[in-house]
């Protein structure tokens, strides 16, 4: 099942998401959601397939419980996996979140300063403000950057043992 709804784009989501989805903003989160989500999946369980299984043989031959094994195999196998999982995921979610409020108009909620970059930068193109489609494009950029970098500080934080390398 995981890998027929894989392919699908999380853009040819919107409107199944419409009809599962009360509001406009959940139908945005579950599509951003489905972005990021088949992203860091396959990262993690790649991780985890990489495991030499002699760690897991020497583990259990010293009594170690399934607990241990996952707090101190698995898991710092898996952890560089898990953050560029999770980057490529951040890039693939400011894609789709933009995309889908282009799609959406913005949300129910819209005000004027509202609805979000991706509305921001379609409803420049619609009056024709070319310059506030640029600032819009520039603001992704950067908070994307920002986005991508707090993942890095974070990943870098939580494995120690790969700054030698």
């Amino acid at each position: 099942m995981f890998e027929v709804l894989r392919p699908i784009p999380p853009l040819a989501w919107v409107p199944a998401s419409i009809i599962f989805w009360p509001t406009q903003e959940l139908s945005i989160s579950f599509v951003t959601f489905l972005g990021a989500f088949f992203t860091i999946v396959i990262n993690v369980v790649g991780g985890a397939q990489s495991i030499d299984r002699r760690y897991f043989q020497a583990a259990r031959s010293m009594g170690s419980s399934g607990a241990d094994i996952f707090r101190r195999i698995i898991l710092p196998a898996t952890l560089p996996s898990i953050f560029v999982g999770c980057a490529v995921g951040m890039g693939i979610t400011w894609e789709v979140v933009v995309a889908a409020e282009m799609i959406s108009g913005g949300g129910s909620d819209i005000s004027a300063n509202g609805g979000g970059l991706g509305f921001f930068i379609w409803n420049s193109y619609l009056g024709g403000a070319n310059e506030q489609i640029v600032v819009g494009m520039i603001s992704i950029g950067i908070a994307g950057y920002a986005s991508s970098e707090f993942l890095r500080i974070v990943g870098r934080r939580l494995t120690p043992w790969l700054r030698d390398r």
